[in-house]
């Protein structure tokens, strides 16, 4: 009995402190990032409305449609997390009680 606790147990205990550490340090980064991004979407729209630069929306649109469209494409890691049942489960408790407390 002991042979199969022992490497479950340790699988939770490290998947919920790398998923609480994941998520605590994700919603810090997240917070630096979307104000960075806001300081500079604010700056280019300074300089278009002056009327110094030129902002073509529609490649922009396109743009960022391609980057939502790859995010769909993560089909392997499903897979990947039902194989590891037990350290991902853990983990994403973690990553929860991380972006909480963050």
């Amino acid at each position: 009995m002991v042979e199969i606790l022992t490497p479950l147990l340790t699988q939770l205990g490290v998947g919920g402190v790398a998923g609480l550490c994941t998520g605590y340090a994700l919603k810090k980064i997240g917070k630096l990032v979307a104000v960075l991004v806001g300081i500079a979407f604010l700056g280019l729209e300074l300089l278009a409305y002056k009327g110094i630069i030129s902002i073509n929306y529609s490649a922009l649109q396109e743009w960022a449609s391609g980057l939502i469209g790859q995010v769909g494409e993560a089909e392997g890691i499903l897979t990947l997390i039902i194989g590891n049942l037990p350290f991902a489960s853990s983990f994403l408790v973690g990553f929860a009680l991380g972006i909480k407390i963050g």
